[in-house]
């Protein structure tokens, strides 16, 4: 069945907000075009999508430009989808493509990965997908950024209501609520507005993103970071911050609000430094020889940070950025 020219985009069912599909219908509608007088194995004669009430795009969609919608994909030799279908949709001789959570052997997992070796399917998972430069060509983007950005400023608000303060942040949306970007960062200027005009609790304050690294990620959080009132300042500069927060107001002057939040990039000279000689940063050495560098995030930064968001990659050689003692 693998490269029979028919393709199956599976029904979402991992999470409840999963709203995401492997291919838009624009997309298929340009597989189709490209596809239909070819034999099989070279294109795409059909595609087969499960009907979704909750996929951002509706089934009719998909019709318009010629899918077909069934539950029952044994015909296609190619399956698309965003998270892992459930145990049953794994057939025999099928390739698969999505997100698995698999090759690092994440336990909860296991039975799925052990289902696809079982009936010798294929799976092609959207995480090893590499160019031939050997990098990924499917990871966090400006994208991931947004969304990380928008869910945490709701969770925020949910926080801070727990611990007595009432904030803007309540009245955001989680990030599957909206319809587009533009729909989501209209509620986020919206919460900005509220913060210029009415303020934040002083008891809060001052309030303190912490961004790690600068890749797409990062600048994809501080995108949306930037539609409130804020001011970034320097990793060094942050224990000044709140010197200041300390000062008594002046007379005459109201100290029970703030307007603005505050924005920080920190990078791996801000996280370590070296074991014999502190002074001096040099980030190609820190990459070859992690195992000379030790933390210091957990001092520098850490006591002044409200909200880490934490967008650097990181893997085991490396020093942690926060063990669980320093936490």
């Amino acid at each position: 069945m693998l490269g029979n020219g028919v393709v199956g985009i599976l029904s979402e069912t991992s999470n409840k907000w999963e709203r995401r599909a492997p291919l838009t219908p624009s997309h298929c509608a340009r597989l189709l075009n490209g596809g239909r007088d070819k034999s099989p194995g070279q294109g795409v004669a059909r595609i087969i999508v499960q009907p979704s009430s909750k996929r951002i795009f509706h089934d009719k969609h998909y019709e318009e430009v010629g899918c077909e919608i069934s539950d029952d994909l044994s015909a296609c030799g190619l399956v698309l989808g965003i998270k892992m279908p459930r145990l049953e949709m794994i057939r025999p001789d099928t390739a698969y493509a999505f997100f698995s959570h698999t090759h690092k052997a994440q336990e909860e997992n296991m039975p799925l990965l052990d289902k696809i070796l079982a009936e010798r399917a294929t799976l092609f998972d959207y995480e090893l997908v590499d160019g031939d430069n050997g990098k990924r060509l499917i990871a966090f983007g400006k994208f991931a950024g947004r969304v990380a950005l928008i869910d945490l400023l709701r969770g925020l608000g949910e926080r801070y209501l727990n611990l007595g303060y009432s904030t803007p942040f309540l009245s955001l949306g989680a990030s599957y609520m909206y319809p587009s970007v533009t729909a989501a960062k209209a509620a986020v200027i919206s919460v900005g507005d509220e913060i210029a005009r009415e303020g934040l609790p002083s008891g809060i304050c001052p309030l303190v993103f912490v961004f790690t690294g600068s890749g797409k990620g990062s600048l994809g959080a501080q995108e949306i970071f930037k539609l409130l009132p804020h001011t970034f300042v320097d990793p060094s500069k942050l224990p000044q911050l709140f010197e200041k927060a300390r000062d008594p107001p002046l007379p005459g002057q109201a100290s029970e609000r703030v307007f603005e939040v505050y924005g920080c990039v920190v990078t791996s000279q801000d996280m370590v430094e070296h074991k014999d000689n502190p002074k001096v940063f040099d980030k190609a050495d820190y990459y070859a020889h992690p195992e000379c560098y030790k933390p210091v995030f957990h001092e520098r930064i850490a006591p002044y940070v409200s909200v880490l968001v934490n967008c650097f990659y990181w893997e085991e050689r490396f020093p942690r950025l926060l063990s669980t003692q320093q936490l």
